[in-house]
């Protein structure tokens, strides 16, 4: 439910935390595979510190990466909407500020950094700041929840939750931390993001019963009329 809440909010806030869990599985296996010599937890032996340090760092930057390529396209930014004058769901809009490029002066302990490149100013997608709080969450919470799904597992002695994927175990094996990751991201958008518009107010009253809509124009026009805001339309 929490994914597809996600997905109607513009595909990138669907491919984006998806895209940052695979990169911190795949590059904590493979900095834990060449690096690994610390173990992490004692419920998943086979990870290690430096597993953790190196798919978190890989994750951060690939998000930013991923996070300002996909910015550009409003097809992938646009939240999922129904028109009035096409009868159906459409994903064109005017891009919201988060995707928009806006001039940033950067912290100061960047500043020196930034000299070297000839640069005084970031010209960067506002998402991509939001990215940070995300792929921070996926390296360093995300991959509890394949924490506790060993634990769950070690405490009823299986192996696995399923067979369904051969060599991997079932579906819950392979999404433990997706699942974690979909609720944060949802969390997230309602927190932070989402903020109330006529346009979206009206996406809402869309989705009632026509009962519901009569119910709801009633009311309003006779609160409206009440407060003489009515009056004051030319």
């Amino acid at each position: 439910m929490h994914k597809a809440y996600n997905l109607s909010k513009g595909l990138i806030w669907f491919i984006v935390p998806v895209s940052m869990i695979i990169c911190n599985d795949v590059m904590a296996y493979v900095f834990g595979f060449f690096f690994g010599k610390t173990p992490l937890i004692k419920l998943s032996p086979k990870k290690t510190w430096e597993g953790f340090i190196g798919g978190g760092v890989s994750t951060v930057i690939f998000g930013l990466v991923m996070s300002y390529m996909m910015s550009q396209y409003p097809y992938l930014v646009c939240p999922i909407e129904y028109s009035e004058s096409l009868g159906r769901m459409t994903m064109d809009c005017e891009p919201s500020l988060l995707f928009r490029l806006q001039e940033y002066t950067p912290p100061q302990f960047l500043q020196p950094v930034m000299k070297v490149f000839g640069m005084e100013k970031l010209n960067i997608y506002p998402f991509m700041i939001h990215s940070l709080c995300l792929s921070t969450f996926s390296s360093v919470i995300g991959p509890f929840g394949g924490f506790f799904a060993s634990g769950f597992k070690r405490a009823f002695k299986i192996k696995d939750f399923g067979d369904v994927i051969p060599g991997h175990g079932g579906i819950m094996d392979r999404f433990d931390c997706q699942f974690l990751m979909a609720t944060f991201v949802n969390v997230y958008i309602t927190s932070f993001i989402r903020t109330a518009t006529p346009q979206k107010l009206l996406q809402q009253v869309y989705n009632l019963k026509p009962e519901q809509q009569l119910q709801l124009f009633y009311a309003l026009k006779e609160s409206l009329e009440h407060r003489n805001i009515l009056n004051l339309v030319p």
